[in-house]
């Protein structure tokens, strides 16, 4: 069913000459084939996974690692357990050694799912970017993570920050729908979740249309990218992603980061401060402090009638402005 659903645009790369202007203003996500496909690691990862292994660990420092392991009934699938009370995998602090050589070990019948996501390149791989294992236009972005394992599914979630997904080894699915598909996704709470993002809990190998009747209207806005090792995908922020590893052994860089400075605030922040404050208020009150919101915050407009000079947070958000706010939340919520 999804594999039939119209695919993300592509952009055939050769070199990063058009990498800037295609996705760093972009609000659409992109599959930027053969981008990374030069990669030391993106070559030995095709001569065989002993190869790929081999090359990860001439960079590895010994450091932990933590891995995430599913039983095999689960089908490649992390998430929650029947009844929301926990999750079908666990976490388990390992040696990134351990992993690869489960990974390399022979026989696929009934084997656990596992993988390690979401861990700094710099900080257990010193060395690998370095290595012409990195993207020029990128290499400056605060977060640059790796993600290693063997089959698996990632629920619908997205990030705050916009991301750059390469394929170094294996094959992977991504299906991607706008942020405005929020309502029929059916996403789950927001305070306990698999990976730290709100998922959906549709599962896409076997969706219930009764359980999830508006998940067909998802389905209609929906856009699948197929990307094979050299490969590499931007998914802009706020764009949920369900994200599959189809081969046994996977290796995926991504860049994360935002379209601001450093010193703004985290949105979900927001969110959670907002559902504290003004959730729970009469109709009457939450419509007020709507049309607050959008004045100043989702349409902001120059405030013309204030002198430039006594505008404060009301005017272009500075490092010092942002540190002042964040002073004057605290006080406030520690009261």
């Amino acid at each position: 069913m999804l594999t039939s659903l119209p695919a993300v645009k592509t952009l055939v790369c050769d070199g990063y000459s058009a990498l800037t202007e295609n996705i760093l203003t972009s609000t659409e996500p992109l599959i930027l084939k053969g981008l990374i496909k030069h990669w030391p690691l993106v070559q030995q990862g095709k001569k065989s996974t002993v190869d790929a292994v081999s090359y990860l660990r001439s960079f590895y420092n010994q450091k932990p690692v933590v891995a995430m392991i599913a039983e095999a009934q689960e089908q490649g699938r992390f998430f929650y357990n029947s009844a929301l009370t926990g999750f079908n995998f666990t976490r388990q602090q390992m040696s990134l050694n351990a992993l690869l050589d489960s990974l390399c070990a022979d026989g696929h019948e009934q084997r656990s799912s596992m993988y390690v996501g979401s861990t700094s390149v710099n900080h257990i791989l010193p060395g690998l970017r370095a290595e012409q294992n990195d993207i020029p236009q990128l290499a400056d972005k605060p977060l640059v993570s790796i993600w290693i394992g063997n089959q698996s599914r990632i629920a619908a979630h997205y990030d705050v920050t916009d991301n750059v997904a390469c394929v170094a080894a294996g094959k992977r699915r991504f299906t991607l729908f706008p942020p405005d598909q929020l309502d029929n996704l059916y996403i789950g709470p927001l305070d306990f979740t698999p990976a730290g993002q709100p998922a959906s809990l549709v599962d896409f190998h076997h969706p219930d249309f009764v359980r999830y009747p508006k998940f067909k209207m998802a389905l209609a806005h929906a856009q699948v990218a197929e990307l094979e090792a050299g490969d590499a995908i931007f998914i802009p922020s706020m764009w949920w992603h369900h994200v599959e590893a189809l081969s046994d052994f996977n290796i995926l860089l991504n860049y994360w980061w935002r379209q601001v400075p450093m010193h703004m605030g985290a949105p979900g922040d927001a969110l959670n401060h907002a559902l504290l404050a003004i959730k729970e208020l009469p109709a009457a009150q939450r419509d007020a402090w709507r049309q607050i919101f959008e004045q100043y915050v989702f349409s902001p407009q120059e405030q013309q009638h204030i002198p430039a000079h006594a505008r404060g947070i009301l005017d272009t958000i500075d490092d010092n402005m942002a540190r002042k706010l964040r002073a004057n939340l605290l006080n406030s919520l520690n009261r």
